[in-house]
């Protein structure tokens, strides 16, 4: 019995969902956002909750179970409160700043790195070594910051470049004379 899918996903207030078939789109003061489920599971809306069942027993339908029970879950958290990750930037001379909707970063490269959003993601750098990407899905917001991360990584001997917040870097020793 899969404790996570058998918990009903809540509607805060201001937030709609109605579900076609196997699709269920939820609306809130964010946006817009929704999912398809498989076969193996139905979506019940019954009064400000959303409840997932499995149609059968067999592995398949208890793992979708689950996993569609989070993703609605996600999609309620999304258009109501938004996702965020916060990114430091560390080392003598590493910074970000805004230059209209395009992110440049200065991080050790004989050239400015110039990093364009996609739709539906906000960033902003409100200071130099603090970089902050806001949106409603999820998996889209910690893409846009993973990329963002992999332009300079933190390395193990300094610690210089660039981390989540609150990230702890494996710090190495150098070579001893």
């Amino acid at each position: 019995m899969s404790r996570i899918g058998k918990r009903p996903v809540e509607l805060p207030k201001g937030v709609t969902a109605e579900i076609k078939g196997q699709t269920i789109s939820v609306k809130g003061p964010k946006g817009t956002r929704s999912f398809t489920a498989t076969d193996d599971v139905d979506l019940v809306l019954e009064n400000d909750s959303v409840t997932v069942k499995p149609r059968g027993l067999s592995k398949r339908a208890r793992q979708q179970w689950g996993m569609s029970r989070s993703m609605v879950a996600n999609l309620v958290t999304g258009v109501s409160e938004g996702f965020k990750k916060e990114l430091e930037i560390q080392g003598v001379g590493y910074r970000a700043s805004m230059q209209g909707k395009t992110l440049k970063l200065a991080v050790g490269y004989t050239h400015d790195v110039n990093f364009d959003a996609p739709e539906g993601v906000t960033v902003n750098a409100p200071k130099q070594t603090e970089i902050v990407v806001e949106g409603i899905d999820q998996q889209v917001v910690g893409q846009v910051a993973a990329n963002i991360r992999e332009w300079r990584r933190p390395e193990p001997y300094k610690g210089k470049g660039i981390r989540y917040k609150g990230e702890q870097v494996f710090r190495k020793e150098g070579k001893k004379k």
